[in-house]
């Protein structure tokens, strides 16, 4: 960053700064898909939010404030995740959780970054840290790191010869596909067929009918479980005897509603889903979580943004400031900060670091186990 823009954002975070110590609150914002098709994530982001600072709360607040959330639904969509930007930042917000998606991430990062206020999101885009934000940071691990250990399953544990890869046109999924073609490719492996379907399309057939006559080994699909669901199941529908592994936003609970039978034997690649996370923050958080919404996180991608809002707490008391040039600053010092995901480290330009990956099988019956091969 050069001088200029250092002095801008300094400038940018006394302004943040001052405002806050005219209140008796602080207030964190929440910009998620509270409605449309990704809402059951949206919403458990937002419940995982209001149980952490619930805690902070009930200890006393931060550093002497209480923690006020304010909640924008951007439904994953870019336009309206500009205007959730301009809506936080109004209320007075010192930092962002979200979005979800790495299309509506990205659609408010300029605004968050111009007002000086930190935003940390599950988006897994690679494009998301291009600009090198000193406000942004991400609770979970790019593209690039799932890519690699995606095509290795694929290659050199499963040796598939012919691999179908499919994405749709969103930023997250697209650039997960071309970096996971790529890393096939890296590797020695077979790409005969890189295709992209629109988002919520629901028939697949014409594109699976062109795949079928390739006889492929396996399909893997790069985009959301709201369309990987009904790829499986039209793959099934019309006889395609390959198999079928999807990436990181496919393990959902509604992949199974919308894959029905065909979802057995169907391959996920993620982090470690909530129920099986081994630290004691997550026994923890998962365990609180469970009991005040009766339910469990539909996925691991609440957990992350749970702590991306505890990293930033944790700057604030380190620092004992609200100044947020100070606490990003801070985050990016963390040494295996101990997160409900594990240690989180925070690289100079705001990436993740350490990405454990594990591959899960599923079963029709909503189920899924850990494959070891």
């Amino acid at each position: 960053m050069n001088i200029k823009n250092i002095t801008k954002a300094i400038a940018v975070s006394a302004i943040v700064t001052s405002s806050l110590l005219a209140s008796d609150v602080v207030k964190i914002g929440v910009q998620a898909p509270i409605t449309g098709q990704y809402a059951n994530e949206g919403q458990s982001i937002d419940n995982f939010v209001r149980l952490i600072v619930d805690e902070k709360n009930a200890e006393g607040g931060l550093l002497g404030k209480q923690i006020e959330v304010v909640t924008c639904d951007d439904e994953a969509k870019a336009q309206k995740a500009a205007v959730c930007a301009k809506k936080l930042t109004n209320a007075g917000v010192i930092a962002v959780i979200g979005s979800y998606t790495s299309g509506a991430t990205q659609a408010a990062q300029t605004t968050y970054y111009r007002k000086g206020v930190l935003q940390t999101s599950d988006g897994t885009s690679d494009d998301l840290i291009k600009k090198k934000y000193w406000t942004f940071f991400r609770n979970s691990f790019p593209n690039s790191s799932q890519s690699d250990f995606t095509a290795d399953y694929m290659v050199n544990a499963k040796k598939y010869k012919n691999i179908v890869v499919i994405s749709d046109y969103s930023s997250y999924s697209a650039g997960l596909g071309d970096a996971t073609e790529a890393s096939v490719k890296a590797l020695g492996g077979n790409v005969v067929f890189r295709g992209k379907i629109k988002a919520g399309t629901q028939n697949f057939t014409a594109m699976l009918t062109k795949v079928k006559a390739m006889n492929p080994d396996v399909i893997y699909f790069s985009g959301y479980y709201t369309d990987g669901g009904l790829l499986r199941a039209q793959q099934k529908q019309l006889q395609i005897n390959a198999d079928f592994v999807g990436g990181d936003s496919n393990d959902n609970p509604d992949f199974y509603k919308l894959a029905g039978a065909a979802a057995e034997g169907t391959v996920l690649i993620n982090f470690p889903t909530p129920e099986i996370l081994p630290y004691p923050e997550a026994k923890k958080y998962l365990a609180a979580y469970k009991a005040r919404f009766k339910m469990d996180p539909p996925s691991i991608w609440p957990v992350t943004n749970a702590d991306g809002l505890r990293a930033v707490i944790e700057g604030v008391e380190k620092t004992k400031s609200f100044d947020t040039k100070k606490i990003a600053e801070y985050v990016r010092t963390m040494k295996d900060f101990p997160g409900i995901t594990g240690p989180f480290n925070i690289r100079e330009d705001g990436e993740r670091v350490g990405a454990k990956f594990v591959v899960y099988k599923m079963a029709n019956d909503g189920t899924k186990s850990v494959v070891t091969e």
